[in-house]
């Protein structure tokens, strides 16, 4: 959960929006439009009238999210918040930003006598669900639009191929070989396929995630960019570039602390996913435009 700072303390005004929910009412915006909740005005809304005792169950929250796999810190936000003690006094008291996971997870830790605590649970039950059914379609767009920008720039680049002197079906297909092993470090394509776990008649780029397929395409547009500026000529010459590209790519991920490609899980074929999205529009198999690798 990413928190922008809306004033000096770090807290952001309450979303004007009010539902019937009282977890809704409490619910707060950033200015990047992410929601959060304040952990004293949850415990307030949960009943917990000394805030101490709801510490233990935002212990509990953490180690559920830690025990998930998740990062602690990515839906805990310590922060320090002002608050009234009459007479227009404030004072200084730490506060815990919670994302909606987070809260999903405290509820689920909170005293399941207070009824409060029910309708919480059905709320961020039904509230996490919706989220993670919006990030998978965020998630399938990615894919639709990245693969088909590879089966496109993959044309570019078996005609900068060409260009270089591999001519020959085989001759590129050792050609993208090196690509792949450039960003794999040193698996062909046959190897990636045996280590996604894939059949033989499936393509390893339908079945790659957004992460995956957004570092092939820059391999992609990148190897082609370099043999037509470098004027690259012949096919040892063409394969050494691929495989150079492709090992600054994957160069470049490790820097950045990211996972390497061959460590991605492999994901539901592209083909489904191109189904189901055809089906609001009408389209049928019959009369969608083939498909280039």
């Amino acid at each position: 959960m990413s928190v922008t700072n809306g004033d000096e303390n770090g807290v952001i005004a309450a979303s004007p929006r009010h539902a019937a929910s009282p977890f809704e009412r409490i619910k707060r915006v950033n200015d990047s439009g992410a929601e959060y909740w304040s952990s004293r005005d949850f415990a307030g809304t949960l009943g917990y009238g000394d805030y101490r005792n709801f510490e233990s169950v935002l212990g509990k929250a953490r180690m559920a999210c830690f025990q998930s796999g998740n990062r602690i810190e990515d839906h805990f936000v310590e922060v320090t918040e002002m608050i009234g003690i009459g007479k227009g006094g404030q004072r200084a008291v730490k506060t815990v930003l919670m994302s909606r996971y987070a809260c999903y997870l405290a509820i689920q830790n909170a005293d399941p006598k207070k009824s409060i605590v029910a309708q919480g649970q059905s709320y961020f039950a039904i509230q996490t669900r919706r989220q993670e059914l919006a990030d998978e379609r965020i998630e399938e767009s990615r894919r639709l639009l990245l693969r088909e920008e590879i089966r496109r720039h993959n044309v570019q680049l078996a005609d900068a191929a060409k260009n270089a002197g591999v001519l020959e079906p085989l001759d590129y297909a050792i050609f993208q070989n090196h690509g792949y092993m450039g960003l794999y470090g040193g698996l062909k394509q046959e190897d990636i396929h045996r280590r996604k776990g894939l059949k033989k008649s499936q393509k390893i780029l339908d079945h790659m995630g957004s992460t995956e397929l957004a570092a092939n395409l820059f391999r992609a547009t990148q190897a082609e960019e370099k043999l037509r500026r470098d004027n690259i000529k012949g096919k040892a010459a063409a394969n050494r570039t691929h495989h150079e590209v492709g090992a600054k790519v994957r160069q470049t991920i490790r820097e950045l602390g990211g996972v390497m490609p061959e460590e991605l899980p492999a994901e539901e074929s592209i083909k489904k996913i191109e189904r189901k999205h055809r089906k609001p529009l009408g389209i049928t198999e019959g009369n969608a435009n083939p498909e280039n690798e």
